[in-house]
């Protein structure tokens, strides 16, 4: 059975959820294990900014395709780029 966009989205807040928390408690964060390097943080962010990108990248190629419409879907979707831009902001000010 194939994943809803709800279903998706709902995994993907999973990512802005850790990418905001890094961003406002780093090596504090209670999402991430203790005495994590921050390299270890970088890579923590930026798999989930991989994560979110590849989420709303979704798009069925064709009528037979299952795949969640996440380009289509109307709903807002400004959490999930707007972690992604601070992911990436986050990681270019702690290389």
């Amino acid at each position: 059975m194939a994943q809803t966009v709800s279903e998706c989205l709902t995994a993907a807040t999973d990512s802005v959820t850790l990418i905001t928390d890094i961003n406002t408690s780093g090596a504090s964060s209670d999402r991430v294990p203790d005495a994590s390097t921050q390299a270890e943080l970088n890579d923590f962010v930026q798999r989930n900014v991989d994560h979110l990108g590849i989420i709303l990248a979704y798009a069925p190629v064709d009528a037979d395709d299952d795949t969640p419409d996440i380009v289509g879907y109307s709903g807002d979707k400004s959490s999930y780029t707007g972690a992604i831009t601070t992911g990436n902001a986050y990681i270019a000010a702690n290389s």
